[in-house]
């Protein structure tokens, strides 16, 4: 069914989508505020850090919370209000809501119920590590977070390795230097840049190959965006061969035969068993 919203043309209850700075205050919108301080209630990821910019900007507006771990039931408390004719702005901690944040359960009823979904410009750190990194802007791919287990974020690498898109990636300062190392494994010395703490008075961008971008990453701190080259098909990649070996050993420890692992490992990887085979029986 097609579903056609003119959202400035009827009288019907509006969620906006509004972005809120991911660093500099000075980056909120005139209109973002002026939403903000017009709505009837805000939905905010974490009113704490929401607090700072509704003091900042002198908004004094009924909030509640609306976060990933209450989201289906705060869905339900908002769907109620916008039933009862109010009007409804989310915020996320900083950025676009949607974009790795709360705020998609939302969209996907309000619009079901016939309401305005209504989205306001603003900040993104997607889009800004994407412009100023140097590498192709169009098209690209948004990955968004990687699996925080090794065996799961190789996994989902090797399913988008061959995408000859610039991907983006967030991530967090803890987990960098681990995920630029699965990215040069399964990817190869691909071009990519890394750009943290966006608008803020430490930003940075580190351009370069992977594997020499590795080497700066070890203490950098701050909110993190990776950008990363799309497949350049004559780049082969480094395959860490005793990583592979590791993953062979955590099947086996699961119950599995040495042969059922390789071919576990083989699949989860896109290696060839062969080779697989030959490295484990060779060392």
């Amino acid at each position: 069914m097609v579903h056609r919203q003119k959202s400035f043309e009827n009288e019907k209850p509006t969620c906006y989508l509004v972005p809120t700075p991911i660093g500099n205050l000075e980056e909120m919108t005139p209109r973002a505020v002026e939403i903000l301080k017009t709505v009837d209630v805000i939905a905010c990821e974490d009113t704490r850090n929401s607090l700072k910019i509704f003091q900042h900007f002198d908004i004094h507006t009924r909030y509640i919370q609306h976060h990933n771990f209450n989201e289906q039931e705060s869905t339900k408390g908002i769907m109620q209000l916008l039933s009862q004719g109010k009007n409804i702005a989310i915020i996320s901690d900083a950025g676009y809501p949607c974009i790795s944040d709360p705020g998609q359960v939302l969209v996907s009823q309000a619009i079901a119920m016939g309401y305005n979904v209504v989205p306001l410009s603003g900040c993104n750190a997607m889009l800004n590590a994407l412009v100023a990194s140097g590498l192709p802007t169009q098209p690209f791919t948004y990955i968004g977070f990687l699996p925080a287990s090794t065996n799961d974020c190789i996994k989902e690498l090797n399913k988008i390795k061959e995408l000859p898109t610039t991907l983006v990636f967030y991530e967090a300062p803890h987990r960098i230097e681990k995920m630029l190392k699965n990215v040069l494994e399964v990817f190869g010395d691909r071009k990519i840049c890394v750009a943290r703490e966006l608008t803020k008075k430490h930003e940075e961008f580190i351009r370069g190959l992977c594997s020499e971008v590795i080497e700066e990453v070890k203490e950098i701190k701050g909110e993190i965006v990776v950008v990363v080259e799309g497949c350049n098909k004559d780049l082969k990649p480094a395959i860490d061969m005793g990583e592979i070996a590791f993953l062979v050993e955590q099947e086996i420890a699961s119950g599995l035969s040495k042969s059922d692992a390789i071919k576990s490992v083989a699949k989860k990887t896109g290696m060839s068993k062969n080779e697989i085979y030959n490295y484990i029986h060779q060392n």
